[in-house]
This record gives C-alpha cells, sequence and structure tokens, in this order.
C-alpha cells in the first residue's frame, strides 16, 4: 500500500469529526515520554512473547490469550487497509496480513519495533512500521479500512486524543476495534503487583475516570468508563456496535499477577470495544 503523508491541514479532510470532544483539562502530554521509556525498558522481556505470537496458528487476545474461534473480534480483513494503533512486536498484524490485509503498524517505542522488524526478517512477512505516538500519526486522513489496538494505544494513550486521531485515519464505514482492561477490573486493582492481585473492593472512582498511575514504575495508563467511553466515541463521529466483555474458559492461564482466573470467571477483567465510522456525527451531537 502506498501510504500518503498527512498534510498540514488534516482537519480540513471531510472524512473528519464535524467537531471533536472537549478534552478534559488534566492532560499534561508527558505521558508520551515516559511510556515510550518504560517500553524501551520493557521490550526486551517482551520479544519472546512476541515471536510466540507471530509463531502461532490461530490468533489469541488479551492476557488469557482467548482464541479468535472463541473471541469472535475479527472482521472479514481480507483486502483492507488496516492500522495497528501501538503494536508493539506487530504480532496482530502478522495475524492481519496473513488474512490478506494490508497492515500498517505504529508504535512510540524503537526497542518495541527493532523486535516487530526481526519477526518480520524470521517469518519472511513485511508490512510498514512507523514510529510515532497514536495520538498523532502522519499519515493521511481516511487511509484505513480498520484500526485496532489489543493494550496499545487502547491503554497507553490519552483517549481524547486518540480516538479523534482513529476517527481522521479510517475511511467512512471503516471499523474501530480494541481491547484493554475490563473498567470494574480498573476499580479493583491494588497498586503494585507486590500488594496482590484484584480483589473484591473498589478502591477507585467510577466517575472521572481516566489517568492512571502506578507506584512501581514511570508509566501512565488511561482507563475511561463506560459512560464516557459512550460519548467519547460517538462524539468522535464512531456509532459503538459492541462490548465484548471477555471471559477467560477455566482452564485458562496467564503471566500477569494482577488478577486471578477465578476472579476473571466471576467479572470481565478484559473488555472489546467496536465502533463504525460514521460519515458525520450523529444528528443531535
Amino acid at each position: 500500500m502506498a501510504l500518503e503523508v498527512a498534510g498540514s491541514n488534516p482537519a480540513g479532510h471531510p472524512n473528519r469529526p464535524l467537531q471533536s470532544p472537549a478534552m478534559p483539562s488534566s492532560d499534561t502530554g508527558d505521558h508520551i515520554h515516559r511510556n515510550r521509556a518504560a517500553w524501551n525498558t520493557w521490550a526486551a522481556k517482551y520479544a519472546e512473547p512476541g515471536r510466540r505470537n507471530w509463531a502461532a496458528a490461530e490468533p489469541s487476545w488479551g492476557i488469557w490469550s482467548i482464541p479468535e474461534s472463541e473471541a469472535h473480534l475479527l472482521p472479514d480483513v481480507a483486502g483492507l487497509d488496516t492500522i495497528e494503533l501501538g503494536c508493539g512486536t506487530g504480532y496482530v498484524s502478522a495475524w492481519l496480513a496473513r488474512r490478506g490485509a494490508r497492515p500498517v503498524g505504529i508504535d512510540v517505542s524503537e526497542n518495541q519495533l527493532a523486535t516487530a522488524r526481526e519477526l518480520q526478517d524470521e517469518h519472511d512477512l513485511h508490512f510498514p512500521l512507523i514510529q510515532c505516538s497514536a495520538e498523532a500519526v502522519p499519515l493521511a486522513a481516511a487511509t484505513f479500512d480498520l484500526a485496532i489496538s489489543e493494550y496499545g494505544a487502547a491503554i497507553w494513550c490519552d483517549p481524547y486524543r486518540w480516538i479523534p486521531e482513529a476517527a481522521r485515519l479510517i475511511r467512512t464505514g471503516g471499523r474501530l476495534i480494541f481491547l484493554g482492561n475490563g473498567a470494574l477490573l480498573t476499580l479493583t486493582m491494588t497498586d503494585s503487583d507486590a500488594e496482590g492481585p484484584a480483589g473484591t473492593e473498589l478502591r477507585r472512582d467510577y466517575f472521572g475516570m481516566r489517568r492512571f498511575e502506578w507506584f512501581d514504575d514511570e508509566s501512565v495508563e488511561f482507563h475511561l468508563n463506560h459512560g464516557d467511553w459512550i460519548r467519547l466515541l460517538r462524539g468522535s463521529g464512531f456509532e459503538v456496535e459492541d462490548l465484548i466483555e471477555l471471559r477467560p474458559s477455566p482452564d485458562a492461564t496467564t503471566r500477569y499477577p494482577h488478577v486471578t482466573l477465578e476472579w476473571a470467571r466471576r467479572w470481565p477483567s478484559e473488555e472489546v470495544w467496536v465502533a463504525r465510522r460514521l460519515d458525520r456525527l450523529p444528528d443531535h451531537e
């Protein structure tokens, strides 16, 4: 796919939302640099999981590796132009490429992208990789049919910036799919892995959810409550098609200590939002 670099006035494109959602004043912008530094440090320990996912015969999603045959997250992507927002080692884009898509992967971490390029060479499967934040992608508007994020932009970028940017990039009728932590899990997680996994007590406020910082590292995460997600998506020019609350199988395992299988079998530890790009904002917006 020949990629067109965005011009100096992407907001002038007819596929741009007619208005942008109001951005809460708490944003400082420091999270991009902090998360780039964090992921450059963490990249080495994600290389081997990335290698396993590249080699997998079937996509599997989230921390519980729920097979696509059970989750049913992907539409038919054959012939589609796709962009993975926060691609890490690039395995989701590799899955899409094998299903006939023309993927592009973006990520803010040069070390993660270095692993992705090594795995492209190992599998002789190449597609464009661009170092940038999903909050400001240097590509033209209305370039893609599908934007997807599995724990990429979905939790590491400010939603009030990356959701409107995704809307700019997606053609009318295209879809946005993103997977991250369930809202209930975010409210019940402990402040560090040393304190143990999520429990049954609400530890944080539901109203006002947005920016989350943890005691054991310098990274910054972003999570919204369901009402705010719906308002943001609709205000950015999307129609919400589905909210999939993933439930692992009784024998599922995970290498992450922040939630137990027992917890995730009772309450959704992960959720997937599916939205379609409209050609205009809803009439009442």
